[in-house]
């Protein structure tokens, strides 16, 4: 039997956190009437309470409101629980209020480091000082009544028991940035004050059509930051890989289109160094049809075909990246899955833009036979995305976002 207890709830939307000497307590104040979330500021273990345990003057809490849990997180010795305390709406999806947040707030179950050891501390100390730095992340998204994890073509396609379910059971877990902290509110049976965390949202408005959003979603194995993360693991999951989707709203019609980059999937790190472009190195060579083979099945499997876009150089080590990812995915290319190499800054330089074209009339069959999703006022499906295009260069920055951004408009395809 498939989990129904929550599904007809909304995520609780307004919180009132009492801190008191030894605990915490979460209380809906939306209107709900619901029972409150006790945590144990020693062990964090936690339960729902029926009713806010009493005051008095050796335990006077202080009271601040909230917006959401965004999870629990466990360090060498205690555990955190991050809350959002300040919010802002920019703008919709699908109709949907979409919530930018503004600020976090850590809150340390950490009295069980009375009876640590120094070393513990120490490093506990170290890293409650990193997580400090989440309080004032931005970039980070949520909505309390639909699914930012999944594309408008995966949420259109949930079956009726699918949309029955909570929120965090309908989500997509390789883009839920935290996945990891919501797993001991969902074994409390308190999914009902967590918030499905997802990065990148962008809204504009135009003559052209009515409401356009630009939405990335990061996926959460194997991310980094510049140079530190590079190729993929054995399974084929490759470095900072983003799913992009572009949706245009216009007169009642909704479009999407959906785009992936990543890392180049084979084994190969970049060693950092003082040098401006540290050398690239190939790792077990002998793997990377294996790897890649991996990485482009579950690509097939998640988007349809699948046609792949190598931006990089011909030159220098990065022809040698090259090189290898062509001849690692030679062996299982098919009508479903094509590779093309365009050395951007040998056509394009750094301001060429326009000879993109050249690359797109390259694609264009491509595209108009896998298409985009299109549902008319109705909320029916007119067309669906039957395949998708993966860019990289080796940042999967610069490059692949002026490659991915130009068809984007989708004026032709449209």
């Amino acid at each position: 039997m498939m989990e129904r207890a929550e599904s007809c709830q909304k995520l609780y939307t307004r919180l009132r956190l009492w801190e008191f000497p030894d605990e915490y307590v979460i209380e809906p104040t939306d209107g709900s009437s619901a029972s409150s979330l006790k945590i144990n500021r020693a062990d964090a273990s936690m339960k729902l309470i029926d009713a806010i345990p009493e005051c008095s003057s050796v335990r006077v809490p202080k009271i601040q409101t909230i917006f959401g849990v965004v999870g629990m997180l466990k360090l060498v010795a205690g555990s955190y629980l991050i809350v959002i305390t300040e919010r802002e709406c920019v703008g919709s999806y699908l109709g949907h209020p979409i919530f930018k947040v503004m600020s976090l707030r850590i809150l340390p179950c950490d009295h069980s480091l009375k009876t640590s050891s120094p070393e513990q501390k120490k490093v506990e100390s170290e890293f409650a000082g990193l997580l400090k730095v989440a309080e004032k992340t931005c970039g980070l998204f949520f909505s309390y009544d639909t699914n930012l994890t999944l594309s408008a073509q995966r949420l259109n396609d949930l079956g009726d028991e699918s949309k029955l379910l909570p929120l965090w059971r309908q989500a997509e877990p390789r883009f839920l940035w935290n996945n990891y902290m919501l797993e001991v509110l969902i074994d409390n049976k308190a999914s009902l004050f967590l918030d499905l965390i997802r990065i990148y949202f962008q809204l504009s408005k135009g003559a052209l059509c009515r409401q356009a959003s630009l939405i990335d979603y990061y996926l959460h194995r194997l991310k980094g930051t510049r140079m530190w993360r590079r190729g993929a693991d054995p399974d084929g999951y490759a470095a900072n890989f983003v799913e992009t989707e572009q949706i245009l709203q216009m007169n009642g019609f909704t479009a999407s289109f959906v785009q992936v980059r990543g890392s180049m999937p084979f084994l190969w790190e970049q060693i950092v160094d003082l040098t401006y472009k540290p050398k690239f190195e190939i790792v077990k060579p002998e793997e990377a049809p294996r790897v890649a083979e991996r990485h482009f099945l579950d690509l097939r499997k998640k988007y349809g075909s699948v046609l792949a876009i190598d931006l990089v150089n011909t030159t220098g080590g990065e022809g040698r990246l090259s090189e290898k990812f062509a001849s690692a995915v030679q062996p299982i290319l098919s009508d479903d899955l094509r590779y093309i190499h365009f050395d951007f800054h040998k056509i394009c330089g750094h301001v060429h833009f326009e000879r993109l074209s050249i690359l797109y009339d390259q694609i264009a069959d491509f595209l108009d036979k896998n298409g985009y999703l299109l549902l008319n006022d109705k909320g029916e499906k007119m067309k669906e995305q039957l395949g998708v295009v993966r860019t990289n260069c080796i940042d999967c920055l610069d490059r692949t976002n002026v490659t991915q951004v130009s068809p984007l408009k989708l004026k032709r395809y449209f």
